[in-house]
């Protein structure tokens, strides 16, 4: 069972990678078109705009991840509904745990999974972030971050 969880793990984590990035490609693709737009007054509100956009887009494919989770969850009998099957993946996603759902002992070890995704794609999310702010701030100033 201990294989089986750890191969049902890591095929989630690469599809859930690959799910993120085809998210932050469109991002990025995206931004890239908006440079000069961004660089130009009202400044700060197209700021504003552009990063709560973003991070809902980014929460989007975070949420399309999830509920892969949950997906297999139900799939492979951990769970018998949608509804506490998403919201375990949710809660362990995103390593906040409330505990009032737990998987039996069998599938613990596919929890502790679903957690270091979850720990992965945040840490994906917020390299982006980090990056598309400083692309905004340079070309807002006029210089080249390449």
């Amino acid at each position: 069972m201990i294989i089986t969880q750890l191969i049902y793990g890591s095929l989630l984590i690469v599809g859930t990678v690959i799910i993120q990035v085809a998210f932050i490609s469109t991002l990025t693709h995206s931004l890239q078109h908006m440079t000069s737009w961004l660089s130009r007054p009202p400044i700060q509100i197209k700021t504003i705009t552009v990063l709560s956009a973003m991070v809902l887009w980014l929460v989007a494919g975070l949420s399309v991840s999830a509920a892969l989770w949950a997906w297999v969850y139900l799939l492979i009998g951990v769970f018998n509904h949608l509804e506490p099957a998403l919201y375990f993946s949710i809660v362990t996603f995103s390593t906040l745990g409330y505990g009032d759902i737990v998987l039996d002992a069998q599938w613990r070890l596919l929890g502790s999974l679903t957690a270091v995704n979850g720990l992965i794609i945040v840490g994906l999310n917020t390299a982006v972030l980090v990056e598309a702010i400083a692309r905004i701030r340079a070309a807002q100033h006029g210089i080249s971050h390449d």
